[in-house]
């Protein structure tokens, strides 16, 4: 095999992994189950959301073309210096910054679903309960008024039979 054959190859193996780990981690990845984002969506909601940015002539399709020229421009835009490769560096910073874009998203949404007063800010009052104070009763499986180690292992374990792993950032 040539090298540019493996080459071209290589390239490939990278976009595509690129593009996998890019999208999870615009959809606040980090610890998540099979195919699911911080919201309980599937892969198929990450495509319906990123449909019209992929949709170069608003025609309501996704051609084969167009899919190919937004995974070349999600590439040209990691790779930073420009030498047709992608470094440690160039994924990670490519992953961060779509982190980055998704937790000002989800921070603007909270803002806009809790700012009860209107004032660009969240007071305690509007934070209200986290899900600590709110499951707490169920936590306390020997109801003595606090959670034991042990208690709050057993929910973990049962947390992810339900399917919703025991990964930094489930809700």
């Amino acid at each position: 095999m040539s090298a540019t054959k493996k080459s071209a190859i290589a390239a490939l193996a990278v976009m595509g992994a690129l593009l996998g780990t890019a999208a999870l981690a615009e959809k606040g990845g980090m610890g998540m189950g099979m195919g699911m984002d911080m919201d309980g969506e599937g892969r198929g909601a990450m495509l319906t959301q990123m449909f019209d940015t992929m949709d170069a002539d608003k025609d309501g399709k996704l051609t084969l073309a167009e899919l190919e020229a937004h995974r070349t421009a999600e590439f040209a835009a990691a790779d930073t210096n420009g030498d047709g490769a992608l470094s440690a560096d160039e994924l990670s910073a490519r992953q961060l910054a779509r982190m980055q874009e998704r937790l000002a998203e989800r921070t603007q949404a909270m803002l806009d679903n809790m700012d009860n007063d209107g004032n660009g800010s969240l007071s305690a009052d509007e934070m209200g309960e986290g899900p600590g104070e709110r499951h707490f009763a169920r936590l306390d499986t020997d109801n003595d008024g606090a959670i034991s180690k042990a208690e709050a292992e057993e929910a973990m374990q049962h947390r992810g039979k339900r399917g919703h792993g025991g990964g930094m950032g489930n809700n």
